[in-house]
């Protein structure tokens, strides 16, 4: 078949739209994205499991009910993947990890279950850091992804997977997790909107835990409205989930296209000026990107709170301690097994003390309050996400001294929404990006800024280079 870049890069809700009104089919729609994965997955390696066969057949059903005029929901006939943390029935979650090779899910997690609600056609799992935190790494049974803009260069992680084949046109939608930045991070690297939800906001039963108070699982898009669309679909209270927030969930679509005229911003310089100094192109991209909203009727202000050393500590006593706590029995039986850039990182855990894990959840709530109060002034703050564009991921020491230069961990130890937007490409064509923050459970507000930012420029228009 002849590959087709207009259906592969096919905004979600338009896709549906035209298989609501029988103008494409499920089954032409995720036949073009099957043969495109197999154009250009060789190169990217996004996908740990393709599950094709089945994916027909559901689209087969879909264009069925589409018959029938019985469509299950926003989602019908649109496919969609997972990062491979997540529980699909039937399929393995392996977390790209051989001590989960073999780990067959005997049900879907919460999200999951939404997303085939709402008629989502599940394509397959997706490549990770192992565990959502060693990466990438190259001694694993499957090789991590690699970027669609350049393929010598870092997709973001841990839900490396997700990003590459949203942004190389395999799937309109895929969901990843989020502890210290995972979702974000490839959103940055990869030219991607997306989304940590306020804590609380998605359910995590069904997925792999990382570090039980920090997890959260967000969706990467193309575009903003299919960003709000996808929370729309995947947010909501969960009582089997203790970190579950009950809290109703409104239609994000509804009031995106407001404008910003009057919305209070403020920016938090220090981050990426004094704290860790960003490269001159991301800095040039997220002061343009203020300029816009500025120009659009938008007020702005510097915002200052804590430096991100602080935040960084906090955030790392906490998600390697309770990280050593899950993987502890795995670490004494089976140590050979992880990979030795997972070993590494998951060590670490093991030496930090009791009152040390206390006095981080006491830091943590003083954070959370020092940062909350900046909405007492502003509606939305900005900062950077990366303080790098994409580099190359083969140099080790490339990976290690540029991975932790960004301003994700703030939000995840206090809690706060963050949404991560494309800010334009750099000389070298690469993905640049800008990151908003909101109060608790205002995505809304996140995804109105965001929007009308994103409806200022054609970077969506953008895609990368497949050969």
């Amino acid at each position: 078949m002849t590959e087709q870049p207009e259906l592969a890069y096919l905004s979600w809700l338009d896709a549906a739209a035209r298989i609501r009104d029988r103008s494409l089919t499920s089954v032409a729609y995720t036949t073009a994205l099957l043969e495109r994965i197999r154009a250009h997955d060789h190169a990217l390696s996004a996908f740990v499991t393709l599950d094709a066969d089945a994916a027909l057949a559901s689209a087969a059903d879909a264009d069925a009910a589409i018959a029938r005029s019985a469509p299950l929901g926003p989602l019908h006939g649109v496919p969609y993947a997972l990062k491979d943390i997540i529980d699909f029935s039937g399929l393995a979650t392996t977390a790209h990890s051989r001590i989960l090779a073999d780990n067959v899910a005997t049900e879907d997690a919460e999200v999951t279950k939404k997303l085939r609600a709402a008629g989502g056609i599940m394509l397959g799992k997706l490549s990770t850091h192992e565990f959502a935190i060693g990466g990438p790494c190259f001694d694993l049974p499957w090789p991590p992804a690699r970027n669609p803009w350049d393929t010598r260069m870092f997709p973001g992680g841990s839900s490396s997977g997700s990003g590459a084949a949203v942004a190389a046109g395999f799937v309109p939608l895929a969901l990843g997790s989020d502890t210290g930045g995972s979702v974000r991070n490839p959103a940055s690297m990869c030219g991607l909107v997306g989304i940590k939800p306020t804590y609380g906001r998605v359910s995590r039963r069904g997925v792999v835990p990382l570090s039980f108070s920090l997890d959260n699982v967000g969706p990467l898009t193309r575009t903003v409205r299919e960003n709000a669309a996808s929370l729309s679909l995947i947010a909501g209270y969960d009582a089997l989930d203790p970190g579950s927030a009950k809290q109703a969930v409104p239609d994000y679509l509804s009031g995106i296209d407001m404008g910003v005229s009057g919305l209070r911003i403020g920016v938090i310089r220090h981050f990426y000026q004094r704290d860790l100094e960003a490269s001159a192109d991301v800095t040039d991209a997220i002061e343009t990107g203020v300029d816009s909203l500025k120009r659009m009727g938008a007020s702005v202000g510097n915002a200052n709170t804590a430096p991100l050393a602080e935040f960084a500590a906090c955030n790392r006593i906490i998600l390697l301690s309770e990280a050593f706590a899950i993987h502890k029995k795995w670490f004494q039986d089976r140590p050979g097994d992880y990979g030795e850039v997972t070993r590494q990182r998951l060590l670490a855990g093991a030496f930090f003390s009791g009152p040390e894990y206390v006095q981080a959840l006491r830091t943590r709530e003083r954070l959370a309050k020092q940062l909350d109060a900046l909405f007492d002034e502003f509606d939305i703050l900005v900062t950077a996400s990366s303080m790098e564009p994409p580099f190359p991921m083969d140099d080790a020491q490339q990976v290690e001294r540029y991975y932790p230069r960004q301003a994700r961990t703030p939000f995840n130890v206090t809690g706060h929404p963050a949404l991560v937007v494309p800010a334009g490409y750099n000389d070298d064509g690469l993905p640049l990006s800008v990151q908003l923050i909101g109060r608790y459970f205002d995505e809304a507000t996140l995804y109105r800024a965001a929007y009308a930012y994103e409806a200022a420029h054609d970077w969506t228009e953008r895609h990368p280079p497949l050969a």
